[in-house]
């Protein structure tokens, strides 16, 4: 039996304990002891380094990123942002791109590295490319799937209404394997929003699958979008099975319509996924969380056809959420770490997350007082356990 044993271990309380791990759980957790003469048989000493889960990738796509290919220049849109003209670039790349296997490769072992060790990914479908990404990202989760645990989301990037035969397309996704069902803009792509919706809901329920539908849509117009999705929701019983994703209308209107829409989302149990964009409004994630919305977090696009930034690490994101919602006591960084852990562990409804006795041994050991510190320090030295086996350090995948 692999029963690895962790010394010294600084919990986000500040004390210091020893860690035992029992087939990938922990098993024990008990305050660190003086055995400095006679530890455990190849015991880990942590040294004071604090003990995180490890964090919770919420929003990615392994499919379209060119982390670790040849450097492509943005493509700026013509007339401010427009997801159909990103879409029509994003396909230009990828014609001239490495083999994907390979793109999405790079990525999820840059997320590991900086312990990410769950993830929920998009993955394109619709008429153009069919069900080949879908296919060739399932094979990367086959083989990584000793490293990470990867949700992945049937994607109709180019609509579903506006793109025929993408909705049967997107049936046999959830077939082959995706585990969810996504959406794309349905007002301003599809110009439908009860077919787009009507689709949706409709494969969920049918496949028995959660949902998570990318809203850029602002204003009047993406609060109309996102009131309908909390009311399919709800109405379905599907709370606790629905995220938005962007939801940037959130980040547009008065704070009484903020109130109203927050209170609406949490009685329906849908999550709310930011990145927090550097060039639009985006969800306050203060006000939602007090209206008791789970709002998580995610890199989005890593330096692909959308932007160029990105690097893989929720603690950096962490501290970016924290930096563009004004966030700066302690209680407020500790929420600004909870987007990129334990509230994405909820919204994606991972079993067994924590640091506690019979939680999966998934975690991070890094070198900070706590968890407001890490935030801010972003502490690039760090050890990334999966079941209590090293499979990251220093932002590289070990083994």
């Amino acid at each position: 039996m692999h029963q690895p044993h962790f010394l010294n271990a600084k919990l986000t309380d500040g004390s210091l304990a020893d860690l035992t791990v029992s087939d990938g759980r922990f098993s024990a957790i008990t305050p660190a002891a003086n055995n400095s003469d006679s530890p455990p048989t190849g015991a880990i000493d942590l040294a004071g380094q604090l003990v995180l889960p490890a964090f919770v990738e919420g929003h990615i796509h392994l499919d379209t990123s060119f982390y670790g290919d040849a450097w492509r220049p943005h493509m700026p849109c013509t007339n401010g942002f427009d997801v159909r003209e990103r879409v029509a670039f994003q396909m230009q790349n990828l014609e001239q791109a490495a083999p994907m296997e390979e793109r999405a490769k790079n990525q999820l072992e840059l997320c590991v590295g900086n312990g990410s060790l769950a993830m929920r990914s998009h993955v394109m479908v619709d008429a153009a490319v069919g069900l080949k990404h879908v296919e060739t990202i399932l094979a990367v989760r086959e083989k990584y799937r000793e490293a990470i645990d990867i949700q992945l989301v049937a994607f109709p990037q180019s609509g579903i209404l506006s793109s025929p035969g993408t909705a049967e397309l997107l049936d046999e996704a959830l077939k082959l394997g995706c585990g969810l069902i996504g959406g794309l803009d349905p007002a301003s792509f599809d110009r439908d929003v009860k077919g787009h919706l009507d689709v949706v809901f409709g494969l969920a329920e049918k496949r028995g699958v959660g949902v998570d539908i990318h809203l850029h849509d602002g204003g009047m117009l993406g609060l109309f979008e996102i009131e309908e999705i909390a009311a399919r929701t709800a109405a379905l019983g599907m709370q606790g099975k629905v995220a938005i994703s962007h939801a940037y209308a959130l980040g547009h209107i008065s704070a009484d319509a903020l109130a109203r829409a927050g209170e609406m989302l949490a009685a329906s149990g849908v999550a709310v996924m930011t990145n927090a964009p550097g060039n639009d409004p985006f969800p306050p994630v203060a006000a939602l969380r007090k209206a008791g919305v789970t709002v998580f977090g995610g890199s989005d696009n890593i330096r692909d056809s959308w932007w160029p930034y990105g690097d893989g690490d929720m603690l950096n994101r962490a501290n970016m959420i924290g930096y563009r919602s004004g966030f700066y006591e302690d209680w407020e960084l500790e929420a600004a770490y909870d987007v990129v852990s334990r509230a994405g562990a909820k919204a994606l409804g991972l079993e067994g997350y924590g640091i506690a006795v019979g939680a999966k041994a998934d975690f991070v050991a890094l070198k900070a007082e706590h968890a407001p510190e890490a935030v801010v320090a972003v502490p690039k030295q760090r050890a990334v356990y999966r079941r209590g086996r090293l499979v990251g350090r220093d932002g590289r995948m070990a083994g």
